[in-house]
Order: C-alpha cells, then sequence, then structure tokens
C-alpha cells in the first residue's frame, strides 16, 4: 500500500508541476490543455482527464439557474449575460469562452487530490491520524487563499482597531460545502493573516461570520470572500453588513465546524436553508410593516409581525406591533412554533432577526408546519433595514453579539430599568459571576448599589463566593424561574400607534 501511494503522489506531483511551468500568457500556446497533455505520460494523463471533467461539471452547475415556472422542468443556464436553455449550447460556450477558468480549476482539483493523498501516505508513514484541519493547515492552498498584505505595514492593517475608525463585519452564505474542515482552517489563518477577531461558524450547509478590525483589514477580508471561487458566485458586497468597532469588539478569534451556522437545534436535513419563506427588500419589508399597522383597530388581522430573536434582543429595540417570544435561546424557537402553532394558522407571517439567518432556517420550519397563509422574511434583517430607515418602524437598539451590546440607530428608547422602571436601554452583566445575565439597571439604582439581575442574585453576590459553589446559582435566580422556557402565546399583541414621523421615508427628510 505504502509504495502505491508514494507512486500516485509522484504522478501527481509530476502532472501538478507541468501545469504550472506552462505560461497561459504565451500566445505561441494554442491550447494549454492540450500542450500539457503531450507532456504527460498515461498515468498522469488519465488523472488530468478526471479533474479536468470534474472541473468541467463543476463550472456548469455554477451557471445553472432556476426554471422561470413550476411547469418548466428544463434545466436553463446563465453565462456572459447569455441564456442558455439546452446542454450541449451552455457545453460549447464554456469548452471556447472559458478555457481559462476550467484550466486553473482543473489544477486545483489536481492539487487536492495530491494533498489528499500526501496526507494518506503521512497517515500510513505516522501510523496516525491527523486531523482535516491539520491537513488543510499544512497545505499550501491555505496561503494560496490568503490576500498580498506585502505593500501594508502592519500598523497599517492594525490601524483604528481600538477606536471608531475600525469596522465590524456582519455576514452569512448558505452554500453546500463539502470540506467544512478545510475552510475552517483557512478562515483561521486568513483573520489571523489580516488581525480580525470575532467568531466564524462553517458547517456543511454554510458559513456564518462577524469580525472586528481595520478598515482595511475588513475591506481585504470581503475581497478575498468575494473572490474565492467557493463563494463569488453565492456572496455579493451588499451581503456584508457593516457597523463601528474594531478587534477590541470580541475577546478573541473563534472558528469552528458545526452541523448548523445558526444553532436552531434541528438538523439541515430534516430543515434546510432551500425552502425558507419569501425575502423582502427594506423597502418591501417597511411597506407591509406600513399596511400592518394600519390595520391594526381591525377585529381580525391576518399578519404577524414576528420578532426571531433572543426575548433580550428584542426588549431594547423591536419593531412596533410585533410578536417577541419571550425565549432565551434561538434553538426554542421551534418549540414556541410547535406550542403556539394555532396563532399562525392561516395568517401572513411577516419575520425578521438581526441579520437574516435566523429568518432562513427559521422561515423554513414555520413554512414546514404547512398552516401559515403566507411566510415573508426581512432580506438582511434589521441591519439592512436600519441603514435605510433609521426613523422608520424599527424604535430603539439594535443587540449584537460582540461587547458592544447594542447599535443606536434612533433615540428612541423602548425599554426601562429592573428596578426602579424608569427609561434605561444600556446592558450590563449581572455582577454575581455564577449568573452574569445582561441586566437593565440606571445609573440611580446603580448607585444604591443594585447590580445584579434580581433580589435574589443580589443575595447571593454579596456572600463570599468561597462559601458556594462556582456554579450553584447559573439559572437559578427569579429572572429565570418566573419565565416559562417556553411561552404560550394568549392573544396577538396590539401593534403601538404610528409615530407622526415614522410614514416619512428618512433618506427624503
Amino acid at each position: 500500500m505504502p509504495s502505491s501511494i508514494s507512486s500516485d503522489q509522484d504522478d501527481l506531483e509530476t502532472c501538478i508541476l507541468n501545469i504550472f511551468n506552462l505560461d497561459l500568457k504565451d500566445t505561441s500556446l494554442t491550447s494549454p490543455s492540450s500542450n500539457l497533455k503531450a507532456e504527460l505520460d498515461g498515468n498522469t494523463k488519465k488523472k488530468y482527464s478526471f479533474a479536468k471533467k470534474k472541473a468541467f461539471a463543476l463550472f456548469v452547475k455554477t451557471k445553472q439557474v432556476p426554471t422561470p415556472s413550476l411547469e418548466c422542468e428544463e434545466s436553463q443556464w446563465k453565462c456572459c449575460q447569455h441564456l442558455f436553455t439546452d446542454q450541449t449550447s451552455i457545453h460549447r460556450h464554456v469548452a471556447t469562452q472559458h478555457g481559462d477558468e476550467i484550466y486553473l480549476q482543473t489544477a486545483a482539483i489536481l492539487k487536492q487530490l495530491a494533498t489528499n493523498l500526501s496526507a494518506s501516505k503521512s497517515l500510513v508513514s505516522a501510523n496516525q491520524k491527523n486531523s482535516p484541519e491539520e491537513s488543510f493547515t499544512h497545505s499550501h492552498e491555505v496561503s494560496a487563499w490568503l490576500p498580498d498584505i506585502s505593500r501594508f505595514s502592519t500598523d497599517e492593517l492594525m490601524s483604528g482597531q481600538s477606536s471608531e475608525e475600525g469596522e465590524v463585519l456582519l455576514y452569512y452564505c448558505y452554500q453546500d460545502l463539502e470540506e467544512p474542515h478545510r475552510i475552517c482552517a483557512w478562515q483561521t489563518a486568513l483573520c489571523k493573516h489580516l488581525h480580525l477577531t470575532g467568531k466564524v461558524r462553517i458547517a456543511t450547509e454554510g458559513i456564518n461570520g462577524t469580525v472586528g478590525g481595520s478598515k482595511l483589514a475588513t475591506r481585504l477580508y470581503v475581497e478575498v470572500m468575494l473572490s474565492c471561487p467557493l463563494f463569488k458566485d453565492y456572496l455579493c458586497k451588499d451581503d456584508f453588513k457593516t457597523s463601528k468597532g474594531g478587534a477590541h469588539c470580541f475577546p478573541e478569534l473563534r472558528v469552528g465546524v458545526f452541523e448548523e451556522i445558526v444553532p436552531m437545534g434541528i438538523s439541515p436535513s430534516k430543515i434546510s436553508y432551500k425552502k425558507p419563506g419569501i425575502h423582502l427588500s427594506p423597502g418591501e419589508f417597511h411597506k407591509e410593516v406600513e399596511k400592518f399597522l394600519s390595520q391594526a383597530n381591525q377585529e381580525q388581522n391576518d399578519t404577524i409581525l414576528l420578532d426571531c430573536r433572543n426575548f433580550y434582543e428584542s426588549k431594547i429595540g423591536r419593531f412596533q406591533g410585533c410578536l417577541a417570544p419571550d425565549i432565551r435561546k434561538f434553538s426554542y424557537f421551534p418549540s414556541y412554533v410547535d406550542k403556539n402553532l394555532e396563532l399562525f394558522r392561516e395568517k401572513k407571517v411577516l419575520m425578521y432577526c438581526t441579520g437574516g439567518i435566523r429568518c432562513e432556517r427559521g422561515s423554513a420550519y414555520l413554512k414546514a408546519k404547512g398552516v401559515c397563509k403566507e411566510v415573508f422574511q426581512l432580506k438582511g434583517g434589521i441591519h439592512k433595514y436600519l441603514e435605510e430607515f433609521p426613523n422608520g418602524f424599527y424604535k430603539g437598539k439594535l443587540f449584537v453579539f460582540d461587547e458592544r451590546y447594542a447599535l443606536s440607530y434612533n433615540s428612541a428608547v423602548v425599554s426601562e430599568c429592573s428596578y426602579c422602571g424608569a427609561q434605561w436601554d444600556q446592558y450590563k452583566l449581572c455582577s454575581t459571576p455564577q449568573c452574569r445575565q445582561l441586566v437593565l439597571i440606571c445609573p440611580a439604582c446603580q448607585g444604591q448599589g443594585f447590580t445584579a439581575c434580581c433580589v435574589m442574585c443580589q443575595d447571593k453576590g454579596n456572600r463570599q463566593a468561597s462559601d458556594l459553589p462556582q456554579d450553584s446559582f447559573k439559572e437559578e435566580c427569579e429572572c429565570t424561574a418566573r419565565r416559562p422556557r417556553i411561552p404560550r402565546e394568549i392573544s396577538q399583541p396590539v401593534p403601538l400607534p404610528v409615530s407622526p414621523d415614522v410614514g416619512e421615508d428618512p433618506l427624503l427628510v
């Protein structure tokens, strides 16, 4: 077995070297593929043919578009602004117009085969199994996917990370990924390369990230993501939501592989991102909410404006008239839907969340129940809506999962101090180390010594930490005891009255 692996490895390395020895810009080469095949022996020719066929098939697949109607079942492809309705024409077009791309993709596939064989060879010789992350990290593929930063100094890359000159990116991309561990290693290397901190979740269903750093670093990150072959046909610049911040907004960099890129608690094989609700642009969603609020006085309203976030997010900011479930985690959302299923029967549902990602799976779950009349979702989430309508129907702050806690787009305060009831919307952590829940406490109450989420936690926090086990009162305070894990809604909330300036387009004011 070791000799067979070694032989295959040598053949592939020879094949790859021959590919990269050819100059694609050399006009004397009528066809890089034909010149290469002439230089290869019979064994490597087979490997090259396999890689080229795979590259060709993958390229054609990326150009396939949905059929214009349900009645038309034939596949169609769009490339170079032309629509192709039969396989022969798209194949001819790709072969004549995209030879260079196929050629480079063929080389990438051969490199991947060589890497796999190299990992297998190391496994046999060392008699131990390396993780996919280690195999990818030590591969030259990592460096090939990193941007050239030689023209920038370290100071330029890191400038503004600890001030408002920095930036935080929020994005996601649902797309089938065959090797999430390799992408995890690449993302780790990429973020470290650009001095970015934050969190990136990767799964076979896609990628979800929020990273912070200098504006130069985040710009380079976006450029790499948009040019990466894995994502360039699925991501666009508008998919990246930005806000003021930097690397200081996150304590560290955390990149990992998970079953889901947003933890709903249900396997993607059961509820797929491929069957979500209908996406509405911020402008379209704004009009729907306006229509919904204008019907507020009717006895029967056939629409539900549904907040898919957790209770502490909707507490400090939400759309007027929304139904905001009192749940602590998004993984409770499916159970919430099940427990309140009749509430959604024959209703048109307008869903929204922070950046849009939770609505992708949440709307798919609600649709799968088959009780709603229609399910819509806000494309780009609250982030994109507030960019267009900072003084629109969303009132209050936007909660974010980093050390900023919240972003402010308008002056409205919709929450109150947990102790005195005064208007207040700035979160802090409960002072009791074993609890650490987010709590709203105004300066006046803090001055009186109130620093915990509730009286029970305040009492426990005043005791000596050594008297109690470190985890003895996590989830055991009044806050969690009085709130059902999965609440049952008695009736749909009545929408708040529309403010006089809400109907105006803030871009025109």
